[in-house]
């Protein structure tokens, strides 16, 4: 992988990570075009890309993470408090996933760009339902919505089915204001993706850099982290800002058309 492509590649994960277009189907889609493998050997740098991103949502919402922490160590049952035991909860269902089906996730990212055009299509029918649904906004995530926000998450590891969009969506069709959940939806998603990387140094430990990495360059590496960071600051806040103006349907309309051009060319 040239400098080049790590640099376009990281523009796509800084971006789509936010976006509810599905970042994962956008890398293999770039992956594609560059005649890069898409298997287990890349699977690392595409980890790398998405700790860029978690870096972005830390500098983009570092006040919400301020008081998380300022209310979890005053050891009360406070607004902070119950907050973290959302996000926890939210992590139940990835968590299961990471664990009992990590493997079966990898050989998915290897499958070409039919699974991606599919899960695109099926991002782009969420996000159509739930801007079209009109529910009853609630002004607090309860436990039960968290832990159906975090199947939402969960499921979302397929490549082309939006993590964001899959959380964002779904908590609107539960009813959630939608002010609170694109911060929700970012802050839920920073323990899953460390835990990941913790465990993909160890990989790296295990194997070494060079075979962990598929033989990327550092200055590669490097281009599409710094890349990613930057561009998921932008995205970050844009993201936010969209998802209160409710304009998610012209995100749907894009899945439909990448989707189908996906399934095309697969």
């Amino acid at each position: 992988m040239e400098w080049f492509e790590a640099l376009v590649l990281g523009i796509i994960q800084g971006l789509t990570e936010y976006l509810p277009v599905s970042s994962s189907g956008h890398l293999v889609i770039g992956h594609e075009l560059f005649g890069i493998g898409t298997g287990e050997e890349k699977l690392a740098f595409t980890v790398l890309l998405h700790v860029a991103t978690v870096l972005s949502t830390v500098v983009i919402l570092w006040k919400e993470i301020v008081w998380l922490f300022t209310d979890l160590f005053k050891f009360k049952w406070n607004e902070g408090t119950k907050y973290i035991v959302n996000i926890i909860i939210s992590m139940i269902p990835v968590g299961i996933v990471g664990l009992f089906f990590k493997d079966k996730v990898e050989a998915i990212f290897g499958s070409g760009l039919l699974v991606v055009g599919i899960c695109l299509l099926v991002t782009a029918t969420l996000l159509a339902f739930s801007y079209f649904a009109k529910p009853r906004q609630r002004e607090k995530i309860s436990p039960l919505h968290a832990f159906i926000i975090g199947i939402a998450q969960a499921v979302a590891v397929l490549p082309g089915l939006s993590r964001s969009g899959s959380t964002i969506a779904t908590g609107l069709l539960l009813g959630n204001k939608k002010e609170k959940l694109a911060q929700f939806s970012f802050l839920m998603v920073i323990p899953p993706i460390l835990g990941e990387a913790l465990l993909d140094v160890k990989k790296v430990a295990d194997e070494g850099l060079a075979a962990s990495m598929g033989g990327i360059s550092p200055l590669a590496v490097a281009v599409g982290f710094l890349a990613a960071f930057v561009v998921g600051c932008l995205a970050c806040k844009w993201m936010i800002d969209i998802v209160k103006k409710g304009k998610l349907i012209w995100f749907a309309l894009y899945c439909a058309v990448v989707g189908l051009a996906a399934i095309i060319f697969a």
